[in-house]
């Protein structure tokens, strides 16, 4: 029997089992000792991997010529942003007044989850503090998996923003002179 957990920070906690899944293998559970057994035919140990188990040739199936770039496409890459500089690009705005859209209203649940995208955005470096006067109001719609994915309507900021009108060389030109 194999089950597939997911990752997460959990303190000092092997593993967390739920509620479905008591539900669906309905172990025997010794209260007093903490343990927890199943019965199974035929029988067979069941145990908690201590650490994730490494993947011996993490570039099978990616040609060799590719080998190079490999660094690009992990993980620690793909967390990582440049750092922020003088010449950032900006976004100009009409002169209107101040834009400040209302919130919308948020589940405890849903507040909660927010707390913990802002603090875990911040410490990746995704996203700074800001002192800035412009707000854009945040929802949640649920994913497949049962989790929330963050949205941020900037419709308002969209409409008050100044348009970019510098015309862009046409696709066909540009293939002429390659």
């Amino acid at each position: 029997m194999t089950h597939d957990f997911l990752i997460s920070p959990i303190g000092n906690h092997n593993a967390i089992l739920g509620i479905k899944w008591l539900e669906k293998e309905t172990p025997e559970i010794d209260w007093s000792t903490r343990q927890l057994s199943l019965t199974t035919d035929p029988p067979e140990t069941v145990t908690i991997a201590q650490e994730e188990e490494v993947d011996e040739s993490p570039l099978a199936g990616i040609p060799e010529q590719y080998h190079v770039y490999a660094k690009v496409f992990g993980e620690e890459e793909f967390n990582k942003l440049p750092p922020h500089r003088h010449y950032d690009i900006g976004i100009e705005l009409t002169e209107e007044g101040p834009l400040n859209s209302p919130l919308y209203s948020m589940t405890d649940a849903e507040s909660v989850t927010l707390k913990e995208w802002l603090e875990a955005e911040l410490k990746a470096g995704k996203i700074r503090p800001s002192k800035s006067s412009i707000s854009s109001p945040v929802m949640f719609v649920p994913k497949k998996d049962g989790s929330r994915r963050l949205v941020v309507d900037y419709r308002c900021l969209n409409n008050r923003t100044k348009k970019n009108v510098y015309p862009l060389p046409r696709p066909d030109d540009l293939m002429s002179k390659l």
